[in-house]
């Protein structure tokens, strides 16, 4: 098969392109690195490689009447909410305006294609209480990532109802796994907070700062459940024109996490406690009773999640 994988060299994305390689497809990714990293693609000798922006509609015209896809994930987006608060109009034509002109393009260009599959987010419930989120929940976008991301999320739906790509959503809750850069404004607690037991193993003398007091619950689900995810929905048809919860359907606190690190490293981490941020949400956990039905189940525990996530690293 022939994949076409936007955002491929960043976190989820070079993780399913790693994937993709291992089962031997056809490969293109398309990445401006702002993010993501060619190191993190394991053999860049199987995929073919272009740099650029996904605004750039010459390069995704030429890539799109070039080549005749069977899959496309797109998954290259501004992922950072604070990036987008502080550049609202560039975020916008990323990961809205991008979109829909490449739905276009695929419209004209790609009649073979099988699934055209968005990143979405559930950062489109913002805080609106009703849980666990359904995908019929209330949708309460409170930056200008989380409305662009719910605008192109309904235009992939619409493509899929009016003009027949065939198309689906996913919105990822709180993903975590190797290849998430730390440093990054977006990186999830997960990854920050593993970065802090290296830098503490290689010597340094640091804390993490936690914001309240580590009662805030999430959905946290490991990279290997949303590969599994992400292709039981590009493959099944009665999936076509839906959007999907992907998280686990489980909740766990911060001070869990830290204490299941603590076991996994041996050793107590330092934490500096801070008040609560203003408009943190205190608790988001995922209804996938919709992706169960069409084939999924979480494999990994947060305990085995962590503990695989680590091990990652061993070697490195």
């Amino acid at each position: 098969m022939k994949y076409l994988v936007t955002g491929g060299a960043g976190f989820i994305g070079s993780n399913l392109t790693n994937m993709l390689i291992r089962h031997n497809h056809e490969i293109i990714v398309i990445d401006d690195l702002s993010m993501g990293k060619l190191e993190n693609i394991d053999d860049l000798t199987k995929i073919k490689f272009f740099k650029g922006s996904i605004t750039d509609n010459y390069l995704m015209e030429d890539i799109l009447t070039k080549y005749q896809f069977d899959y496309v994930f797109h998954l290259a987006a501004v992922a950072s909410v604070a990036d987008s608060v502080e550049r609202p109009v560039e975020t916008h034509e990323v990961n809205y305006n991008a979109v829909l002109n490449i739905l276009n393009l695929i419209r004209e260009h790609q009649p073979g294609l099988k699934r055209f599959v968005f990143a979405s987010s559930a950062a489109v419930y913002g805080d609106d209480p009703e849980l666990p989120k359904k995908e019929t929940s209330p949708i309460k976008p409170m930056t200008q990532y989380a409305i662009d991301k719910f605008a192109a999320e309904r235009t992939t739906i619409v493509f899929n109802d009016l003009y027949h790509v065939p198309t689906s959503s996913v919105r990822f809750f709180n993903v975590y796994g190797p290849n998430q850069n730390p440093e990054s404004p977006y990186s999830g607690v997960i990854s920050i907070l593993q970065d802090c037991y290296n830098r503490i193993l290689s010597g340094e003398k640091i804390y993490f700062t936690l914001y309240g007091d580590g009662s805030q619950l999430r959905d946290f689900i490991y990279i290997e459940d949303v590969l599994q995810a992400l292709m039981i929905v590009v493959e099944t048809v009665d999936s076509l024109g839906q959007v999907f919860n992907v998280g686990t359907g489980k909740e766990a606190d911060l001070q869990q996490i830290i204490e299941e690190f603590n076991n996994i490293y041996g050793f107590e981490l330092p934490v500096k406690y801070q008040d609560k941020r203003a408009g943190d949400i205190h608790r988001s956990v995922a209804d996938i009773s919709n992706l169960k039905n069409i084939g999924f189940c979480p494999k990994n525990t947060i305990s085995e999640g962590l503990y695989k996530f680590v091990e990652c690293y061993k070697d490195k």
